[in-house]
């Protein structure tokens, strides 16, 4: 037994030796025994697989193996149903109807495509309608040769580019049937395009018909405005600018035009007065006016002839217009707003009618903030126009005038008024054309601090310029100069000053003004009556044996006292008084002084006695930090203000504006 062992080994070492001497000799004789020796290697793998061979199946398995993937038995055995069940399909009779419940839903969409098997609910009208669900390629030849027509470049490198749509499972929705799968690049922009375009339809104001009204738009706006006015809002805004113009013009062209229904013109009678008595007014509260400002009502003021009320959130530079009807039933609605964007609302005026203009629609408001430009509101044509030199004719001006923000019409709408910056001590007002904004004159008041307030004469010859000093100075336009100077008596830190009434004398200096009225950072209100003021005095009587000459100062302050008293000193207040307003009749009867620094300070006094009303405000009477007042007349005639024909009686209308963004409105009968 050991032999035999030594014999083995020995020969299977000589084995080994062959097969290395083998391999030696291969490498030398280069690729020819390669097969061989590829055989040799894969008979030797050959063994190794032997040596792990697989286990039997047992039934269990082959049992699950045939349900799952089946057998070539099964296999035959399919074919021969179909092959005998050929010919025998079920066909409808003619005329018969097919109904929905009969037809299977899954064998009618198996050929559509994804995208069209849901659709985005926008609204009537969208969505797939009958049965033109799918989209053909003819149809898409015929858009992309549509695509082609109307653009006018295409790059080149887009027919190069190819696309496989059905790689990319995010990119299966462009197909238009199941078989498509590579597109050219210009193929699968166009299909890029019209699945954006069913997800997010295109807007109208995006079509072709829309955008050529717009050009014409504009066309027509440069047209008609002059080389002075440009578009209100800035480049970007240009096209929300002109549709909002579109939107206003229309229903405020009709107010415009039907208001003369509204309006009473028959009395012509100048003397018509509002008789107030004094101490209890007779005052019933309205609904409150709407306002979606989210900011303080800076300013408020209604027209003079049509019932429009003007209210301005200065920091929300919006402008808002009401139809003043507190008796209907939608009471003082909204006809339309404003939004000049990143111009922050200082002053909005109404412009008056103009008494030398041939025009009779001259519906005008005034727009100006913080800036070296104004804008113009054109209400009965929805045109909005910027200023952008209205004082550059003069040098000097130009110099004084770094803002317009504060500003205040004429009441004949001649002319505007522009606070300059204070120089040298004292203050300078500009004083331009209201209609080519033009520079007419400039007042040069004095006193220190420059310029509080002003206030117009009535019929828009001149006006009074209430120094921070408390000087007041009298200026005319037709002389350009300050004819007089009067002091303000205890007034220390002016703030306002208004002017108004009927002095009911003729050929005055200072206007046919009677009453002027001051308030103070202290809360003081003096009350003067000027109707002797700019008068020469009376001759002297016959009994009178030494006639009573005239003091110079008095001819040479155009017969203005220098120091006048007050007839009237209010001391309501403790706070700065920051509105004085007086009422558009033509005697002014009441005068509402407010200060919006403190809550619910607001008063309302009788003139001439210049009284205060005590049963009004009340103590629940909810005003708020008043930040803006507007009064105007109903009933009556010769009113100057919006007269109803329907109305009985005659009266005011009180709104008072807040820092909160609320109007209220209110009724005082006569």
């Amino acid at each position: 037994m050991l032999g035999a062992k030594v014999k083995a080994k020995t020969k299977q070492k000589s084995s080994k030796v062959s097969n290395q001497h083998i391999d030696r000799s291969s490498e030398d004789e280069g690729m020819t025994n390669a097969p061989t020796l590829g055989n040799e290697y894969h008979d030797d793998f050959a063994d190794d697989r032997s040596d792990y061979s697989e286990e039997e199946k047992d039934e269990t398995e082959k049992t699950l193996e045939k349900l799952v993937f089946g057998d070539d038995e099964g296999f035959l055995q399919s074919l021969k149903r179909k092959s005998s069940a050929k010919g025998k399909e079920l066909v409808l009779a003619p005329g018969a109807a097919v109904e929905a419940s009969d037809v299977d839903e899954e064998q009618d969409l198996e050929n559509v495509d994804d995208a069209d098997l849901f659709f985005l609910d926008s609204g009537p009208g969208t969505g797939p309608s009958g049965p033109n669900i799918t989209s053909s390629a003819g149809q898409t030849k015929d858009s992309e040769k549509n695509d082609q027509k109307s653009s006018i470049w295409w790059d080149s490198d887009d027919d190069r580019i190819v696309v496989s749509l059905a790689s990319n499972s995010r990119l299966r929705k462009l197909r238009d049937t199941e078989a498509d799968d590579v597109v050219s690049g210009r193929d699968y922009i166009h299909r890029l395009r019209r699945q954006y375009e069913r997800l997010h339809p295109r807007p109208s104001w995006a079509s072709a018909e829309a955008i050529k009204s717009g050009h014409a738009r504009k066309r027509r706006r440069r047209d008609s405005a002059g080389s002075d006015i440009v578009s209100a809002s800035e480049p970007e805004d240009e096209n929300d600018s002109e549709e909002m113009s579109s939107l206003q013009a229309k229903p405020l062209a009709e107010l415009l035009r039907s208001a003369d229904s509204l309006i009473d013109t028959s009395a012509t009678s100048k003397s018509s007065r509002f008789k107030l008595r004094p101490e209890v007014v007779d005052i019933h509260r309205l609904k409150d006016i709407t306002s979606s400002s989210p900011s303080a009502i800076t300013a408020l003021s209604f027209h003079e002839k049509y019932p429009i009320l003007l209210a301005t959130a200065g920091p929300a530079s919006t402008v808002f217009l009401h139809h003043v009807s507190p008796q209907s039933l939608n009471p003082n609605p909204l006809l339309t707003s404003l939004l000049l964007k990143r111009t922050p609302l200082h002053t909005v005026e109404f412009r008056p009618s103009s008494t030398t203009s041939t025009s009779s629609d001259l519906t005008q408001i005034f727009l100006s903030s913080r800036r070296r430009y104004m804008h113009t509101w054109h209400l009965s044509t929805g045109l909005i126009a910027k200023h952008t030199r209205p004082i550059y004719g003069n040098k000097s001006a130009r110099a004084t005038q770094r803002t317009l923000e504060s500003f205040r019409p004429s009441p004949c709408g001649r002319y505007i008024a522009l606070i300059g910056s204070s120089r040298k001590g004292g203050g300078i007002i500009n004083i331009l054309d209201a209609s080519t904004m033009q520079w007419q004159c400039a007042c040069r008041a004095d006193g220190r601090g420059g310029v509080a307030d002003f206030a117009w004469w009535k019929d828009g010859e001149g006006l009074a310029v209430l120094s921070k000093s408390g000087e007041v100075s009298e200026f005319s336009i037709n002389e350009r100069r300050i004819i007089a100077r009067w002091i303000d008596e205890g007034n220390v830190g002016p703030t306002t000053i208004v002017i108004g009434g009927r002095s009911g004398k003729k050929g005055g200096l200072l206007g046919p003004d009677r009453w002027v009225i001051t308030g103070s950072t202290s809360g003081i209100v003096n009350i003067y009556d000027r109707t002797t003021w700019g008068h020469p005095p009376p001759p002297p009587s016959s009994s009178t044996t030494t006639p009573t000459p005239s003091p110079s100062c008095l001819l040479s302050n155009a017969f203005t006292p220098s120091s006048p008293t007050p007839i009237r000193t209010l001391e309501n207040f403790t706070t700065p008084i920051s509105t004085l307003t007086l009422t558009p009749d033509p005697d002014s009867t009441l005068l509402i002084i407010s200060s919006r620094w403190k809550k619910d300070a607001l008063r309302l006094i009788h003139l001439p006695s210049c009284t205060v009303y005590r049963n009004w405000p009340t103590a629940s009477t909810p005003l708020g930090r008043i930040s803006s007042v507007a009064v105007t007349t109903w009933g009556g005639s010769g009113s100057g203000g919006a007269v109803a024909k329907n109305e009985s009686g005659k009266g005011f209308w009180l709104c008072v504006g807040n820092e909160k963004g609320r109007i209220g409105m209110w009724e005082i009968r006569v």
